[in-house]
This record gives structure tokens, C-alpha cells and sequence, in this order.
């Protein structure tokens, strides 16, 4: 069975987030896709140090889907290098862990 990871993507705007996390709900690449918004993001960017108000988008989904998350997020995303993070959910409650491996297309 493929691993349920966590996947982090900053936007621009909450519009942006939610248009990406629907999508990726909707396709089955991810299982949920929570939306915080106003985080306050520091980076350097072609020489320049800037400070952004940005969105998170925390989406939930099986490791072997990464790629193709990142991929449809690169598509659809505005700017020309977003982030597009995973870390390993290391513990997690086995229903709610069924339940993604479920909505992402992995019968158990």
C-alpha cells in the first residue's frame, strides 16, 4: 500500500488555492485540500528579498500520486516556481488514512 503523505502548496490568492484544490479534489489526486489563508511568507527571488502575503494549501494524498499532483499543480498554478512540498505522514488514525487511500483510487 502506498503511503499517505502531506503535500504543501503556497498561491497567491485564496481564488488560486481554491480553483487548485478543487481540481486536484475532483481528479482524485488528492483526498482533501485544507486553506489557510494569510500567511506571511519571506524569500529571496531573482536577487531580491520579498515580503508576501501568500495562502497555504495542505492536501492530503498517496505518495505515488506526487508527481502527478505536482505536475496538474504546475499547470494550473501562477507563478513560475511554486512550491510543491511533501512530507511522510508518519501516524495517523486508520480510518482516516483508509479514507484517502479511498478517495485517491486505491482500493484496499
Amino acid at each position: 500500500m502506498s503511503k499517505t503523505i502531506v503535500i504543501f502548496i503556497t498561491t497567491s490568492s485564496r481564488d488560486e488555492a481554491k480553483k487548485i484544490g478543487q481540481l486536484l479534489v475532483e481528479e482524485n489526486l488528492v483526498a482533501c485540500c485544507n486553506i489557510i489563508q494569510s500567511i506571511e511568507s519571506i524569500f529571496k527571488w531573482q536577487g531580491s528579498l520579498h515580503h508576501e502575503e501568500e495562502v497555504l494549501m495542505i492536501c492530503k494524498t498517496r505518495e505515488d500520486l506526487f508527481n502527478t499532483v505536482e505536475k496538474r499543480v504546475r499547470q494550473l498554478h501562477s507563478y513560475e516556481v511554486p512550491e510543491i512540498i511533501a512530507l511522510p505522514i508518519i501516524q495517523g488514525s486508520k480510518n482516516y488514512l483508509d479514507w484517502v487511500a479511498q478517495e485517491t483510487g486505491h482500493i484496499q
